[in-house]
């Protein structure tokens, strides 16, 4: 337990939390008592309206997502018999769109002696002659002995991959004695250099995070390089790595195996101490098969993250029928296990997202995909309206449990910013907003949208800015707190909250906030920040829930421009038709 004292107060949080069995459990924490009751009833109450998840059970990871023949799949690890994790097989549903679904019969689950004990997570990879592979971990015995595999469509001219086979030739990647076979999972998208076929699997040593490094001539062969891709002592387990260009000079995305001199690298890791992910940007060395990150990234738990929030074992997939990368990312349920039990259901796959690298190559931007915007129905503005101290507007006339809003506030000057302790320096950005929310009076903020909100306030998910004056610039602090988002017990409610690298030369701030019931996913300043949130109104549900503007700040805010949406809800995972 020495380690405790070194954790970021966030990881300490979810740790504890997770101990009391409650909040944004481990992905592979067993409850056997539960993992095979069958749901009978679904509740309503904090379903989804416009995210995927399928009509019951417990799902996590997104897998292998893929295009082909004009359809987009998504596979994922669901739980067919129960709403906790156990039971785990490889779900399938397909789209055209990336916002209606449509649900096919399992593609992979235990049935052969190298998968028997579980099929747990991997990705797909697209082959030079247009077919797919999936790659995967199969757990082979009851101490948890991990190996990873591959599965192949049964007609590869079926756009829907309705069927996969596993060749016999399986496993095609074995734990040497060096590797911790407990610890050694999650199969990345294979790249290609110089005629040999690469990827990384997750794993560690002692706390050590690995990312393993396997080679291949005729993608089943597969050898072990000589060292790591990359490693860092004192991370822990690596679960779910993901390696793949990034353009220097375009937003589109990159197929995995594009290099060369106008292009970086992104190298992301899930945590299994923390649970949640870092990424840094960097350079792959080709000749030497050795990844470095950009010396001015920490390479580490206070690296930069995809998602400051509920947000785990992302997976992104090239799409080539519009030239973009697509982040899909899983977000657990932060309400107890005997709830998720109650209700029949548990965990989501957040919105897609576009991601690129920023023009000042300092980090990655994201965005919704654009296709969400077909469910956006009536319409309400705001222009111009001022938000002096103490004020909250009400945004009438949309469904505030499910909407897109979109707002930009300006402010005429920078003057009352308050001053940033430098004791903060040293605190993860939560902990400031711990001390600094929605509620405590400011200079410059706290200003943004209290969503999911109760006529009366007695529930509200605040989303916030609040800027500082630092030594030599200012910062600007993002928070999506949970702390008073329901009158409900046994709810894991934290603060979570990431810095904004923003210009504030015209004295702007964006803010884009999807709210669908139980989940909040919102993006700052274009995306440079983005925070997810999971949250359980017992009052402002459904029609009662309400959406304000707000400014707690001496200094007047205006609210510039403000469109809102309802949203619809999509076709989501109906059976497809034979």
């Amino acid at each position: 337990m020495t380690l405790l004292k070194f954790l970021p107060v966030l990881a300490l949080f979810a740790l504890l939390f997770v101990l009391s069995n409650n909040g944004v459990e481990a992905s592979h924490k067993i409850y056997l008592r539960y993992q095979s009751l069958s749901v009978d009833k679904v509740k309503q109450t904090h379903r989804t309206g416009y995210h995927f998840q399928p009509p019951k059970n417990w799902i996590n990871d997104p897998n292998g997502p893929l295009y082909y023949k004009g359809l987009y799949h998504l596979f994922y690890q669901y739980n067919p018999k129960g709403a906790v994790w156990g039971n785990i097989v490889w779900a399938h549903s397909v789209s055209k769109d990336l916002i209606n679904w449509e649900s096919l019969e399992p593609a992979i689950y235990p049935s052969k002696w190298f998968d028997n004990y579980g099929c747990w997570s991997g990705s797909a990879t697209i082959l030079p002659n247009g077919e797919p592979v999936i790659f995967y971990t199969g757990i082979v015995d009851e101490n948890n002995r991990q190996i990873q595999n591959y599965a192949v469509p049964a007609n590869s001219s079926d756009p829907y991959l309705r069927e996969w086979v596993k060749p016999d030739d399986n496993p095609i990647v074995y734990p040497d004695p060096s590797v911790n076979a407990s610890a050694f999972r999650d199969p990345t998208t294979a790249w290609r250099v110089d005629g040999h076929w690469r990827i990384l699997i997750g794993s560690k040593k002692r706390d050590r995070g690995i990312a393993y490094l396997y080679r291949s001539l005729d993608f089943k062969k597969w050898f072990k390089a000589k060292h790591p891709l990359h490693s860092v002592q004192g991370t822990g387990m690596w679960e779910c790595p993901d390696f793949f260009p990034v353009s220097l000079s375009s937003e589109d995305g990159l197929d995995t195996s594009v290099g060369g001199s106008n292009v970086r690298h992104v190298l992301k890791v899930s945590l299994d101490l923390t649970r949640y992910e870092y990424y840094t940007i960097g350079t792959y060395d080709e000749k030497k098969d050795r990844y470095y990150p950009d010396e001015a990234l920490v390479d580490g738990w206070a690296g930069l993250r995809y998602d400051y929030g509920n947000f785990y074992a992302s997976k992104t997939f090239f799409d080539p029928s519009k030239n973009r990368r697509i982040l899909w990312g899983w977000a657990n349920e932060s309400d107890s296990v005997q709830q998720d039990k109650n209700k029949g259901w548990a965990g989501i796959q957040l919105i897609p997202r576009r991601v690129w690298l920023d023009p000042s190559g300092k980090q990655l931007l994201q965005w919704p995909v654009a296709e969400l915007e077909k469910l956006r129905s009536h319409n309400v503005q705001l222009r111009n309206q001022k938000l002096y101290q103490g004020y909250h507007v009400e945004v009438k006339g949309i469904t505030a449990a499910q909407a897109d809003v979109d707002v930009t506030f300006s402010f005429p000057s920078l003057d009352k910013a308050e001053p940033f302790d430098p004791k903060w320096a040293k605190l993860d950005a939560l902990d400031v907003c711990a001390q600094k929310g929605s509620k405590a009076q400011g200079g410059l903020g706290p200003f943004g949208l209290l969503t999911l909100a109760s006529e009366k306030l007695e529930e509200f998910t605040p989303v916030f800015f609040r800027v500082f004056k630092a030594a030599d610039k200012h910062k600007v602090l993002l928070c999506s707190d949970a702390r008073s988002s329901s009158l409900g017990v046994g709810l894991y409610k934290p603060p979570f909250a990431g810095f904004v690298d923003v210009d504030l030369t015209d004295k702007k701030l964006t803010l884009r906030s999807l709210i669908d019931h139980s989940v909040v996913e919102s993006f700052g300043a274009g995306g440079r920040t983005v925070i997810t949130s999971r949250v359980y109104p017992i009052i402002a549900v459904f029609d009662k829930a309400h959406l304000f503007v707000f400014n707690n700040g001496s200094e007047t805010v205006t609210v510039e421009t403000l469109n809102a949406w309802s949203m619809k809800v999509p076709v989501m995972n109906v059976p497809v038709k034979s």
